[in-house]
């Protein structure tokens, strides 16, 4: 016997949920930040900054994640032309992701019941880092100014209800640690202005930071933001101030998390089955069986398995870590796992 069809029974699909670090470092913790003078340098340095777990200079290093600011008003970055107001580097990475996370070019976010006259910081994971999505709870960040520290995380170990939008899953941005806030409330800034520091969207690898929130959290960040548009503006000079105030916090803590498709196919040889080797050299020129001890107890050895389709096509190869010995008093039972 050289085929054997296999019964519906005999095949069981599994879907798990598998979770990792999305730094190349291979740990759950960042704590190392460069970036490339070069690409500041570059027409890209105008609208994000690439960051690095190690100095560019160096073999290992691999972006880990960009920063980018935005501004509906365009305020932060050099005006494209002067003509022409509003328009520049920043209120083009605004609208982009305006487009991307909200679905609607006249909508603006909003934190909370709060907008950001300040704008946006975006913080977008490169994607061969973060797989399918992040994990909710795994994001912890520490930004520090010299003096103060803030401690942000998602709040998914809080909200009730999870909010969808044209990016999937959201939560909002709040003062605390593994998705709850520190002291139980809602985590968001005091005082007049009273907001989420941003949104976590997990589905699609992005953190949106409320840049006027950073300005007003408990403790204070100070930092220099810039909120002009001209001719004169600095580009880049926003996201560079981010940079600072992570690379000071020194922790930025992440995991993604995956669903891995999994075919379980059974092999099942009973008894009867597959006695003798396949190997021609065990048939003489008349067909005959070589060996006469082969006749009466006929013993084969199984080192691999063939999956071929309905036409006998060879699909794949399933190899054993040890050959099988097999013969009329023996069962085997054979599980091959498919991962997609």
């Amino acid at each position: 016997m050289s085929f054997k069809k296999f019964d519906n029974e005999d095949v069981v699909v599994s879907a798990d949920a598998v979770s990792s670090t999305v730094w190349s470092t291979g740990t759950h913790e960042l704590t190392t930040f460069f970036t490339s003078s070069t690409q500041e340098a570059a027409t890209s340095g105008d609208y994000y900054l690439q960051v690095y777990q190690a100095d560019t200079s160096t073999a290992n290093a691999a972006i880990q994640y960009s920063i980018a600011y935005g501004n509906a008003s365009g305020f932060g970055s050099a005006i494209y032309n002067n003509a022409v107001a509003g328009k520049s580097p920043s209120s083009t990475i605004f609208g982009q992701y305006r487009s991307l996370v909200l679905g609607d070019e006249e909508q603006d976010f909003l934190f909370g019941t709060q907008t950001s006259t300040d704008g946006i910081f975006v913080i977008s994971v490169d994607r061969a880092r973060y797989k399918e999505k992040f994990l909710t709870g795994t994001f912890n960040i520490e930004l520090n100014d010299g003096s103060n520290t803030l401690h942000l995380t998602d709040n998914s170990g809080m909200a009730s209800t999870v909010t969808y939008n044209d990016a999937g899953r959201v939560y909002d941005i709040i003062s605390g640690s593994n998705g709850v806030s520190h002291d139980l409330g809602t985590g968001y800034t005091t005082g007049t202005y009273v907001a989420s520091y941003g949104k976590f969207l997990p589905d699609v690898g992005l953190v949106l930071l409320n840049a006027k929130a950073l300005r007003n959290s408990t403790p204070d960040l100070t930092f220099d933001l810039d909120t002009t548009a001209s001719l004169e503006s600095n580009n880049g000079h926003n996201n560079a101030e981010l940079h600072k105030l992570i690379k000071a916090g020194g922790s930025f803590k992440l995991n993604s998390e995956e669903t891995i498709s999994s075919n379980y196919v059974f092999v099942r040889v009973r008894n009867g089955e597959f006695n003798y080797s396949s190997n021609p050299s065990n048939i003489t020129g008349s067909g005959e069986l070589r060996h006469n001890a082969m006749v009466n107890n006929p013993q084969a050895f199984i080192t691999s398995v063939g999956l071929y389709n309905d036409n006998n096509d060879l699909l794949g190869v399933a190899k054993l870590s040890k050959p099988l010995l097999k013969d009329f008093t023996k069962e085997a039972l054979i599980r091959i796992k498919l991962d997609y």
